[in-house]
């Protein structure tokens, strides 16, 4: 008679697992925001925070109907990411837009000038181009030009095209000025050279056509031609209250040129050369920032010239730099942030409050330019908070790039 070995199966419990032992998040998992706004463009999968290294039990394979409700609840929650990097993405595409809106009253700004010089040239009237200023728009060209080189390598292609039609603008101007006789023809004739290697280079360098050690050769021209304008646009400001001067303009070249053969032959540490790397643009935008410096101390002086500016002129220009403010506060760029508020809070804006202040413009025209760049600036701070970008953040790395820059310093 046949045996038969009965094996009784063992005792299944009574007792479910819940349903949070299982390896499906039943919560929805804390999410870790980057540091980065761009981590959300480029990110598209998040792993998440429980481990599926086991396999499923016979329990859980039972009762997975059951957990269909909770992971859809999850899948609700993992929207949270997508939504914040749509806004992410749209705030991207609007700051670049403001930002290449600013051509149009950077042009504006510059046109009258243009169309004046151009009708006393056929006028016959060349004494009238001696009034401007050809030096102190040397500088200005010198700024546009290392703003051009260092946007270029950002890739911001609508500041390149405001700074590109900056530097053009003021060629023009330069270009009648030398056809009055009112610039030097050796002047004029440097200039255009250095004008047409800026372009040139900056226009190969975005598209990568640029061999990299002649890039570096520019780099280094802009780098020593701003750290020598600075001091020396700065001390002529206060000319005659102190003697007139180029010491200063030497010593800064003199200090210059040894700083960038220093940083190219090896004798700087790698925080060493990109300090210096960075000089040019720090220097073309302490420049533009110089300009309402200059202009106030002007009105100080000689409050009747006062009258002589045009109030739609410094209009132009609070709205033209203060459309770049949130596309610098986006990118979190501390030295375009910096140039760009300054020059339309000090150099726009300043200037219309000294002309109400002497009585220059009307009191609709000041109450209207101030609650417009109230509403302006209040608006970019506050989208950015919404979207975890506090201005604090700014003011952080701030304070990081100077402490990792004490040491070199120091050295």
């Amino acid at each position: 008679m046949a045996k038969y070995l009965i094996i009784k199966p063992p005792p299944v419990s009574a007792k479910l697992t819940p349903p949070c032992s299982l390896p499906i998040p039943c919560k929805p998992s804390s999410l870790t925001l980057p540091a980065n706004p761009y981590d959300f463009l480029s990110s598209s999968n998040h792993t998440p925070p429980h481990s599926h290294s086991h396999s499923l039990s016979t329990t859980a394979q039972l009762h997975r109907r059951r957990l269909v409700a909770p992971a859809a609840s999850s899948s609700l929650h993992s929207d949270a990411p997508l939504q914040r990097r749509k806004n992410m993405e749209e705030w991207d595409f609007w700051t670049a837009k403001f930002s290449g809106a600013a051509n149009f009253p950077f042009l504006l700004l510059q046109l009258p000038q243009i169309i004046l010089n151009a009708q006393n040239l056929l006028a016959g009237n060349k004494t009238a181009l001696l009034a401007v200023p050809w030096l102190g728009m040397l500088t200005g060209l010198l700024g546009n030009l290392s703003l051009l080189s260092y946007f270029v390598k950002k890739r911001e292609s609508e500041v390149i095209v405001v700074q590109t039609l900056g530097v053009i603008s003021q060629f023009i101007v330069f270009a009648q000025l030398a056809m009055a006789e009112a610039m030097p023809w050796p002047y004029f004739i440097a200039t255009s050279v250095v004008v047409g290697t800026g372009l040139l280079s900056n226009f190969l360098n975005y598209f990568g056509m640029l061999n990299p050690g002649l890039w570096r050769f520019w780099e280094d021209f802009i780098t020593v031609g701003g750290l020598s304008a600075l001091p020396q646009v700065m001390w002529s400001t206060f000319v005659p209250y102190i003697p007139n001067s180029i010491l200063p303009g030497a010593v800064a070249f003199i200090i210059a040129v040894a700083a960038v053969v220093m940083a190219r032959t090896g004798k700087l540490s790698e925080k060493g050369v990109k300090f210096v790397g960075a000089t040019s643009g720090w220097t073309a935008t302490l420049l533009f920032m110089w300009m309402p410096v200059s202009q106030m101390w002007t009105n100080f002086l000689n409050p009747e010239n006062i009258k002589g500016l045009s109030a739609f002129s410094m209009l132009l220009a609070m709205i033209g730099n203060g459309l770049m403010i949130p596309r610098a506060l986006f990118t979190r760029d501390l030295m375009w942030f910096t140039g760009s508020t300054w020059a339309s809070l000090f150099y726009g804006y300043g200037n219309i409050l000294c002309m109400y202040c002497f009585k220059s413009i009307s009191k609709e025209f000041f109450f209207a330019a101030t609650a417009g760049l109230i509403s302006w600036i209040g608006c970019p701070f506050a989208i950015m908070h919404v979207f975890f970008l506090p201005f604090t953040s700014i003011l952080i790395k701030f304070y990081e790039k100077v402490i990792a820059l004490s040491p070199v310093l120091s050295e």
